[in-house]
């Protein structure tokens, strides 16, 4: 880039190796430690920000590595008290994935900024402004620096013209800067020239530009985005940059030194933080998938990063990786009939679990999830294509969607759940966790006052010589380790079948492979302190195998996060007998026939597979 050239000041940094880098390529299972001992280098950098807050960050804190993610922000702020920290935050969703009320927009906004955030990101997924109007209000009051988002995608409805439009509303709502956010790695180096361009003659605040490096296209269109006039862009240092993350921050650096555009940052200092991260990365690399990697199917699917990584971990999950590529040519049909939302969380969770149970359940539709059926019911605000009428008939029914504001629906909620949590409690914190996550917080809270919040482990358990497996400690209620002639097995009870002359097939997942087996009595074993095992008979009963119409089962396997009716109770063919949870979304279970419910097999929390039997409904 010639020297002389002054039509830009000098572009300033966000590296997202805290927040976004780790999300895309590690499903955000990053700890709290190991980002705080290169805390102290990070802040001498002289970075414009460093994202590490807000997207999957407070929901993988809590539901995996057993952290309180307010503890993890306030930590940081210690540590980093020279740099600004950013947050993601998705507008009037917060960091969950439904809407929340604007009494809890307000609180968790302000309490935000109180932790420590000094920037808010704030986008909506379907760029309907209205959904950004509370947030960009409540961080405004705050006195911090508000960038609001416009997500770039393309299909058929969207137009740099639209982008443009957006952005200039954006700016007067109050926006500081605008951001281009690009979450699948689709911005080409000179649609992003012409996309900056225009926003330049139109709007005053800097221009913040953020993509992934899926498609190979990253640094180019960085360039080429500066070149028009934008002022910052996001980076993530090398060791956890590029693929699904964010092109590597030296690369840019050395890129634009001695130019015009230069900086400033010290690349040796950036080569220190980089070989830190090298190392770390090796500790996760579980959570790593071969789907990380650039890839530029990527342009056809329109997948971003954070999604496919996540995507990757939640079909190994369900036993169905292997299934990924038919995910990926599902996505661009579901994205399609659902009016052309951007990919982003949580559409793009929406569409991504959507899809997912499209393939596994090996029939378009078959299963809606809860929240694919409040998107076609306007709960999300609204799409800018059209919403296949013939789905939405079939998630909705004859119901007419809403039009107005999805927020104006609903009642505050601060006060009511204040006083349904009590002393589980510790701070209005809590209450904002809870808000957000109810049956993940709820756990996450008795684990804390009876002192067991023990996170996933980072390492599979294996067999070969001179390796270890998990402590017993880490392993589910219904997991153990068992070592037989110096091997050792990790046994996990899957489910179970009708007793057949005294004895009852069990069926266990053995180092993730699943065996039957008969045995003449069910025995609960119990993890010692050492890490081995003992039993002892049970007195819980075991769910049978679903042989019988009225024999409720879920179609993929989940937790059980409600249970909306009592045995006894009447019920009609398709009613909601209770909800699962599977791949971060809720899933209605309804009952196949008429009856009456005679017995359930299920309590809220319980883990549950396909073909179990949940509960029982009876013709009367």
């Amino acid at each position: 880039m010639p020297k002389n050239k002054t039509k830009n000041p000098i572009v300033k940094i966000t590296d997202t190796v805290l927040r976004d880098a780790h999300q895309s390529l590690l499903a955000t299972r990053m700890r709290t430690d190991d980002m705080l001992s290169i805390a102290k280098k990070l802040d001498r950098v002289g970075y414009w920000s460093l994202e590490v807050w807000g997207g999957a960050t407070f929901d993988t804190c809590l539901r995996f590595l057993k952290e309180d993610p307010w503890e993890r922000l306030r930590k940081l702020r210690k540590a980093i008290p020279n740099t600004r920290l950013q947050m993601l935050l998705r507008g009037q969703n917060l960091v969950g994935y439904r809407h929340y009320p604007d009494d809890v927009v307000r609180k968790f906004v302000e309490r935000s900024a109180k932790n420590g955030i000094d920037i808010f990101r704030i986008f909506d997924a379907l760029n309907d402004i209205r959904n950004l109007e509370t947030t960009i209000k409540a961080a405004k009051g705050t006195n911090t620096f508000v960038e609001a988002a416009v997500c770039y995608t393309k299909s058929p409805v969207h137009s740099h013209e639209m982008f443009v439009e957006m952005a200039a509303k954006l700016e007067n709502m109050g926006a500081d800067s605008i951001c281009i956010k690009d979450m699948a790695g689709l911005l080409a180096p000179y649609d992003a020239y012409d996309l900056v361009s225009k926003l330049k003659q139109r709007i005053n605040v800097p221009i913040h530009i953020h993509t992934h490096d899926s498609s190979g296209l990253a640094a180019m269109s960085y360039l080429k985005a500066i070149e028009a006039g934008a002022e910052i862009i996001d980076t993530a240092i090398s060791s956890m940059g590029s693929g699904t993350a964010q092109p590597p921050t030296e690369s840019l650096v050395a890129a634009l030194k001695d130019t015009a555009c230069d900086t400033g940052l010290n690349l040796t200092l950036l080569a220190d933080i980089a070989e830190y991260f090298r190392e770390v990365r090796r500790k996760y690399k579980r959570f790593e998938s071969e789907y990380t990697v650039i890839n530029t199917k990527t342009l056809v699917v329109q997948i971003p990063g954070g999604m496919i990584s996540n995507l990757a971990v939640q079909l190994k999950e369900q036993n169905a990786l292997e299934r990924m590529n038919e995910v990926f040519e599902e996505i661009p049909r579901v994205r399609k009939d659902l009016g052309y939302p951007p990919l982003v969380t949580p559409t793009s969770q929406v569409v991504g679990t959507q899809a997912t149970l499209n393939v596994l359940s090996g029939e378009r539709y078959k299963i809606l999830t809860s929240e694919t059926k409040n998107y076609l019911k306007g709960l999300y605000g609204s799409p800018q294509g059209k919403i296949d009428r013939k789905v939405q008939k079939k998630a909705i029914g004859d119901e007419k969607p809403i039009t107005c504001r999805p927020a104006d629906l609903l009642e505050p909620e601060l006060d009511k759940l204040t006083r349904e949590l009590g002393s589980k409690a510790k701070s209005i914190d809590d209450v904002l966790s809870y808000a957000l996550f109810p049956n993940v917080a709820l756990e996450y809270f008795e684990q804390r006052d009876e002192g067991r919040l023990t996170p996933e482990p980072l390492e599979e358990p294996v067999k070969e010589k001179g390796t270890q497996i998990p402590h017993a400690s880490l392993l589910a209620p219904s997991e153990f380790i068992i070592t037989v002639h110096g091997e050792s097995f990790r046994i996990k009870v899957a489910g179970a079948g009708h007793k057949v002359d005294g004895k009852r097939p069990f069926f266990l997942k053995i180092d993730d492979r699943l065996e039957e087996v008969m045995l003449e009595s069910l025995t609960e074993v119990i993890p010692t302190t050492a890490g081995e095992i003992e039993a002892k008979p049970t007195t819980h009963s075991v769910r049978p195998r679903a042989q019988k119409k009225g024999d409720v089962t879920a179609p993929i396997p989940g937790k059980v996060t409600s249970i909306k009716v009592s045995e006894g109770d009447k019920v009609q063919a398709g009613d909601t007998v209770l909800t699962v949870e599977s791949m971060k979304m809720e899933n209605e279970v309804h009952t196949p026939v008429d009856g009456v419910v005679k017995k359930i097999y299920v309590k809220v929390g319980d883990s549950i597979n396909p073909d179990e039997t949940l509960m029982v409904i009876e013709k009367e």
